[in-house]
Order: structure tokens, then C-alpha cells, then sequence
């Protein structure tokens, strides 16, 4: 896979990656904008304006205007959210890429937020909030994301704070775009059946007339634990839903793939080594699975499992001495541990990157927020080259039992069991 690299003069970074054998395009805005980057009384506006982007502009006054549009090329269109950036997309035929490029451009500089449509738009959001508390195993990752980081952007849900989402103004978008919105600031990504020069011409007319600002910068995070954490959220639920993790590091680190590799042998199927021994061996979980998580300036690694609330001591026990072995060098990983961890990881790589909007996320995502871009090929390189030296040395390195952060959600109050568990007692 090939892509070609643009800047324009406004700093608005463009990246086309062909894919002769598509019919299709995706068109990706990407921008370096999340809840990280928020104060308490705007907690999540990124969010919040993602949802508003779609809402009308001057030119297309109504919700209906756009989905009109999309859908009558038969198109999809959608966006997303995290705590580092926000994505706007649509995938369509790839003959309408003008059309697409049009859309978007408007949507996000001529956005109306309309006071009347931002009334409405609280009522989903605040739904929306309702539906993440009502499932617990989407809810689990930021209860333990909360524990990690404590009250700082890093740790507050993306989707905000009720009490913002209610009051939240028109003024506080316009202050919001006018702080993160600027060309250089964000990416423009093709990925599909297309023609690089004209989609960078076509590129150009759309987003080439925007003005390029200062940005702000979000707060680097500050990681000290010496102690193991601990974080129950009490709610009456079938079943308990927990992340049991350690601190770990960046999105640039050199121990990145190593610990992605770790995260495949450890919970990255249903023949990995926590699966096998919390739910095959004991019967003690429904679901187990271990990812290594990277933010530009840290990361972790963490298991998640929804288990049985009586027997949640017994599952965490077994979390525990896994990765007690990891970090002392006892989890005695073998050949073809290693080799079939490599396989699963570039397998869903592969996978993932046949759909043109998992191209252009996968080509955003680094612009923006890795040091360098690299195909895919490349990547598959590196996973290819780790050692066992280098898992042996991440597990060392990362896996203090010192710095065990466990979150759980569930109909669970017998915390002091879970914390003597955590101190090893």
C-alpha cells in the first residue's frame, strides 16, 4: 500500500492513498481535538460539537439537508470522538469525492449551531450517557481510564459531565473551534478508487480558503504511583466487569509492538493465555481480553473480563499472579506462543485495512499523532522482529505489582478484599 504526502500552504496536511481495486472512497477529517484538550466547564464539547457538526450550516440549514445529501449517493457518513482527536467521515461511491470533500468542508467551517438544535441534541447526548451506564463492559474501560488519571482531562469520560451538557452555549463552540480548528491542526485523508492529483486539487478547493491560527496545546500528564489502585463503582448488575492494568508508555515508544505482542499472548483470542486460564480452565468469566493501549504521552496495558460477582476475588487472583509472573521474568513465553501472537496481530491488521475508512483512520491517526507514517508492511516488519528478549524485558520493565490499578463495576462491595488482593496480603 502506497499513500502520497501533501501540505498546503494553510498547513492542512492531505494524504491520498490509492486503491486501484476500489469502487469506493472514504473522505476523512481529522482533527487534534478531544476531551483531553477540555477545562471542566466545557467537559465534553468535542463530543458535543461532533454530534452539532451534522446539524446544518449555512448553506445546508437542516440535519435533513445533509443526510439528504448522503444518502441520496448512497452513502454512509459518521463521526467519532476520543480524548486526543475527532473524526468526521463519509464513504460513498468514489465518483462522488467532490461531493463528499463539499460536505465536510462546510460541516466544519460553517457549522450553524443553531441554539434551537443544540437544545435538542442534549437530549440525545444526555441518552447517550445513559445507554454507556447501562453497559458496563463499554463503561468499565473509562471507570478504569478514571482510576489511571484521576480528576484531570485525561480521566474525565469523553462524553463529559451531565451538568456541562446542559448548559453548555452557542459561545462556547465558537470559542472551542476558534482554540483547535485551524488547518494545521488537522488532516485530510482519501483512501480508495481514486486519482491522487485530482483528489488533491479537489482537496484544495475545499479546504485550501481556510485560516490558519494558533493552537492550544493539552497538559502533559504527570505518572507517579508507588501503590497499587483500587476503584469500585457500585451498580446492581448480573454480572461484575473489571480492568486489572499497569501503567505502560507512549504512542512513540520503542516498547510499543513488543507490548502489543505481549497484549496477543496474554488476551488476544480464545486460545491466549488469560482466556484459557479464567474462562476455559475455571469457568470464572464470560469474556477476557488484554490490550496494550498508547496516548502520545503514556499508555497501559490492561485486561478486561465480565465475570461472576461471587466470584470475582478468585478471577482477579489468577489476573494478578499472571502478571506477577510477567514482571518477574517467570511467564516463560514459548516459540510458538510468540509466533502464533505475531500471526493474530498482523492477521487483524490485515483484516481491518480491507475496509478504505480503516485505511484513512489508520493514515490520520499517524499524521497526527505518531512520529512517523508507516504502510502497513512496514508495521508487520517490526512485529515480525520482536524478540522474546524484548517481551521478557517489557514485562519487567512495566508489570510492578506496585503499580496495579484494578477498576470494577457491579453489585460488588467488598472492597477490602480487592485491595488486600492488590497489595499481594
Amino acid at each position: 500500500m502506497d499513500y502520497k504526502r501533501t501540505v498546503l500552504q494553510n498547513g492542512l496536511r492531505v494524504i491520498i492513498v490509492p486503491m486501484p481495486s476500489f469502487e469506493s472512497a472514504t473522505v476523512l477529517t481529522m482533527v487534534g481535538a478531544g476531551s483531553r484538550y477540555e477545562a471542566r466547564n466545557i467537559s465534553g464539547i468535542s463530543h458535543f460539537f461532533e454530534h452539532m457538526a451534522f446539524k446544518g450550516t449555512k448553506r445546508r440549514p437542516t440535519a435533513m439537508d445533509i443526510a439528504g445529501l448522503i444518502d441520496g449517493i448512497g452513502g454512509e457518513f459518521n463521526a467519532f470522538t476520543s480524548k486526543e482527536y475527532t473524526g468526521y467521515y463519509i464513504k460513498a461511491s468514489k465518483t462522488h469525492v467532490p461531493l463528499m470533500l463539499d460536505v465536510l468542508a462546510d460541516m466544519l467551517q460553517h457549522s450553524k449551531l443553531d441554539p434551537v438544535e443544540l437544545d435538542k441534541e442534549r437530549g440525545v447526548i444526555l441518552e447517550e450517557m445513559n445507554l454507556y451506564e447501562d453497559t458496563p463492559m463499554r463503561n468499565i474501560g473509562d471507570v478504569y481510564e478514571g482510576l489511571l488519571y484521576g480528576d484531570t482531562p485525561m480521566g474525565w469520560d469523553t462524553i463529559g459531565f451531565k451538568d456541562v451538557i446542559a448548559s453548555v452555549k452557542r459561545e462556547d463552540f465558537m470559542t472551542y473551534m476558534g482554540s483547535l480548528y485551524s488547518p494545521d491542526n488537522m488532516t485530510v485523508v482519501i483512501a480508495g478508487g481514486v486519482d491522487p492529483k485530482e483528489s488533491l486539487k479537489e482537496i484544495e478547493e475545499y479546504f485550501g480558503g481556510m485560516k490558519q491560527f494558533k493552537t492550544k496545546r493539552p497538559e502533559p500528564i504527570s505518572e507517579k504511583q508507588s501503590v497499587p489502585a483500587l476503584k469500585v463503582k457500585e451498580k446492581k448488575t448480573e454480572q461484575a466487569h473489571l480492568a486489572l492494568g499497569v501503567r505502560s508508555t507512549h504512542l512513540n515508544s520503542p516498547d510499543k509492538q513488543p507490548l502489543s505482542i505481549l497484549a496477543a499472548i496474554m488476551g488476544g483470542g480464545m486460545s491466549s493465555r488469560l482466556f484459557d486460564e479464567i474462562r476455559e480452565k475455571r469457568g470464572l468469566a464470560y469474556y477476557v481480553r488484554a490490550t496494550s493501549d498508547h496516548y502520545s504521552d503514556c499508555g497501559s496495558f490492561v485486561t478486561a473480563a465480565g465475570i461472576d460477582p461471587k466470584r470475582i476475588l478468585d478471577a482477579v487472583k489468577v489476573m494478578i499472579e499472571e502478571y506477577r509472573k510477567i514482571g518477574e521474568g517467570k511467564a516463560k513465553f514459548t516459540t510458538e506462543e510468540i509466533r502464533k501472537a505475531k500471526e493474530f496481530s498482523k492477521g487483524h491488521m490485515v483484516l481491518e485495512l480491507e475496509d478504505s475508512r480503516n485505511v484513512a483512520g489508520y493514515y490520520a491517526h499517524q499524521e497526527l499523532l505518531e512520529n512517523e507514517i508507516k504502510n502497513p508492511d512496514e508495521v508487520i516488519k517490526e512485529l515480525d522482529a520482536v524478540t522474546k528478549e524484548q517481551i521478557d524485558s517489557v514485562g519487567k520493565k512495566y508489570f510492578l505489582t506496585g503499580g496495579l490499578n484494578l477498576a470494577v463495576i457491579g453489585n460488588f462491595q467488598d472492597g477490602d478484599a480487592l485491595e488486600k488482593l492488590l497489595k499481594l496480603e
